[in-house]
Order: C-alpha cells, then sequence, then structure tokens
C-alpha cells in the first residue's frame, strides 16, 4: 500500500462516506475565505501584473447568474461507491428538496463533473451561467480548476494549446480529451465537446502525472440535482441571507434596491462580497456625481463620507489580507472623499 493509498484509508476509517465534505457546514465560510482570497483576482484592472494566472472575469457576468435555489438542501444521501471500495464522497439532495426551475436550467445545461474521490471537495464557484462557469476542487495542497465554455470556441483554444506541445490521448468520464504538460506539476485538460459545451481543466499546486491520472479516472458526470447537492451550503444559500452578513457596518445609498442582490445566484464567498461591495461603491460613486453636478452639497458630502469610510468596512479588511479587490475599490473610494471625480471606476468596479 503506497503513503497516498494509507492516507486515503485513514480518512476513510475517521470519516465513512466523506461526511465531512457537507458535516461541518459552519466552518465552510471561513475555509473559502483562506483558499478562495489568496487569489489576486483584479490586479490586471489597475495595470499591476496578475500574482497567479487565475484572473477571471469579475464583473459584469456574475450579474446575469440569476441562479436561486429555493430551498437549501437540508438532508443529504449517500450516492454509491467509489472505485476505492468506499463510500462515494458525491452526495445527491433527496427526493424532498425543491430547486428553484432557474437552479436546474443552469445545472442541467453545464457538464456536471464531479471527482469521485475521498478528501476532493469544492472550495469554489464562479461565474455561475448556462454557458460559462468554474468550479474549483482542492484536496490537500493541490486543486483542480474545470472551467465550461460554449462549444464555439474549442477550436481556438485547442490551436493554442497546440504551441505548449503535442497532447497526450486521454478520457474523462468516457470522453475523449487531450492533455498538455506546460512544465513540471502544470498540467491542462481540453475536453472535448458535449452538448454545446466543452470543458478544460488546470492544476494548481504538487501535481504528477501519475496524480492527474488517478484522477482523471474518477471524475463522473451526475445529474443536475447531485451537482447542485454537492456544493457547500455557504455557496448555494439564499442571496438576500449572505448580503446581511456581507453588508454588517456598511452604509447603503437611499434608495437603494437590495433586491438587485438575488441576480447574483450561486458562486462562492469571495466572487459573492466582491460584487456586493461593487455594486454599493459604483451606487456611493453614482450618487456623488449626480449630487456634485447638481449642487446638491448634503448628498455629495453624505456620499464622500461613505466612501471614506470604506477602509473600516469589515468585509473590504477581510478581503485585503490576500486580494487586490479592497485596493481598487479604495483608490476610487479616496478620489471621491478627496473631490476628485473618479475616471476609469465604471470598468474597474464592474458597474452596471
Amino acid at each position: 500500500m503506497t503513503t497516498e493509498e494509507r492516507v486515503d484509508q485513514l480518512v476513510r476509517d475517521a470519516d465513512p462516506g466523506g461526511l465531512g465534505m457537507v458535516g461541518d457546514l459552519g466552518g465552510v465560510k471561513q475555509a473559502l475565505l483562506e483558499d478562495i482570497l489568496s487569489e489576486s483576482l483584479v490586479r490586471r484592472s489597475v495595470g499591476m501584473p496578475p500574482r497567479r494566472l487565475w484572473v477571471r472575469r469579475f464583473a459584469g457576468v456574475m450579474a446575469a447568474a440569476a441562479v436561486l435555489l429555493s430551498i437549501v438542501p437540508a438532508s443529504i444521501v449517500l450516492r454509491g461507491q467509489s472505485e476505492e471500495g468506499g463510500a462515494s464522497p458525491i452526495a445527491s439532495a433527496d427526493a424532498g428538496v425543491v430547486y428553484s426551475a432557474a437552479a436546474m436550467a443552469v445545472a442541467q445545461r453545464n457538464p456536471r463533473l464531479l471527482i469521485d474521490r475521498v478528501g476532493w471537495k469544492v472550495s469554489g464557484l464562479s461565474e455561475f451561467t448556462a454557458d460559462f462557469g468554474t468550479i474549483t476542487f482542492r484536496q490537500g495542497g493541490r486543486e483542480l480548476e474545470m472551467t465550461w465554455y460554449p462549444e464555439s470556441g474549442y477550436a481556438d483554444r485547442r490551436t493554442d494549446r497546440l504551441d505548449v506541445g503535442p497532447p497526450k490521448s486521454v478520457r474523462v468520464d468516457g470522453w475523449p480529451a487531450d492533455l498538455f504538460q506546460y512544465f513540471a506539476g502544470d498540467y491542462a485538460v481540453l475536453v472535448s465537446p458535449r452538448d454545446g459545451l466543452f470543458v478544460e481543466m488546470r492544476t494548481s499546486g504538487n501535481w504528477s502525472r501519475k496524480d492527474l491520472d488517478r484522477v482523471l479516472e474518477n471524475i463522473v458526470r451526475v445529474d443536475a440535482r447531485t451537482w447542485l447537492a454537492a456544493l457547500p451550503a455557504e455557496m448555494v444559500r439564499p442571496p438576500g441571507e449572505r448580503a446581511v452578513k456581507v453588508l454588517a457596518g456598511v452604509p447603503l445609498p437611499p434608495g437603494f434596491d437590495v433586491a438587485a442582490f438575488e441576480e447574483i445566484g450561486l458562486g462562492d464567498s469571495f466572487h459573492f462580497a466582491l460584487d456586493v461591495t461593487s455594486r454599493v461603491g459604483c451606487a456611493w460613486i453614482d450618487r456623488w456625481q449626480r449630487a456634485t453636478a447638481g449642487g446638491d452639497e448634503e448628498a455629495a458630502r453624505q456620499a464622500a463620507d461613505a466612501l471614506r469610510g470604506s477602509h473600516g468596512w469589515r468585509v473590504l479588511r477581510d478581503m485585503d489580507q490576500a486580494s487586490d479587490w479592497p485596493e481598487v475599490f479604495w483608490k476610487y473610494a479616496d478620489e471621491v472623499a478627496a473631490g476628485t471625480s473618479p475616471t476609469g471606476y465604471s470598468q474597474a468596479l464592474g458597474c452596471r
């Protein structure tokens, strides 16, 4: 028995069925903050080099992700057996759980690939739409990121990857795929299109080819309900409830439409907090500009004070520990607080 197999056995003995994936929902938020906030998602927007090539279109797309769950799964059942002989870590919602039509429509459209191997958990979910989205899985120091795209972009992406070198043929859930190696431990797997979409997988962390082959053998395509149930509860809670926590201590402009947060839909804690603070910041800047243009000194002062105080917003201070988003936000907030009309903020902050 190899060291890794021994570790897997210990995990199964200590946590039969991999219930740690769903049994400790209270710790998901903290885990997400530690796992996701380490990514620098916005350095590019202000001309700074990205810390990792993991920069995504963090604004605009998420507004289209109106994917809501009418009821968060409250009970979970084991799905089956893994190839290792233990209970599968993949869980599905029981028959009594009802998902919204929007959530089901998007879940039915996307590839719905999960890693059916003990120890792998969903650690990130961003830009969740029918035609584009990214889900990140983690086990220890290794991550596997899966991004789905429209089939129309497959040929160009494969041509780009051929610059890396000739691919190795592999299969993912029985489907043909190409494996590209950039350098030691850095792999990309391009899965052939199916149902109008294709998937690209990227590794991060300490990977060997053997590690990757083992994981690829345990990737399975599941039904929509099973895929939704595999997401941590923090990612699928109703947006209104999540926004209350994010907005603690954050002043809102008069007339601000809190109901707009319902458009955000599914996503991990980082992307949700980014979108919420983006909308609030954009609303305050817009109010300041209108008040300044109209000669309303009181409204302009109120907006300037709110943005000046953003340095004390807990959500931004938490994100500032390992993310550049607060720096971008504060750059424009400070300009308004100083009485300067900001330029380029709409694109940088993802204003709608």
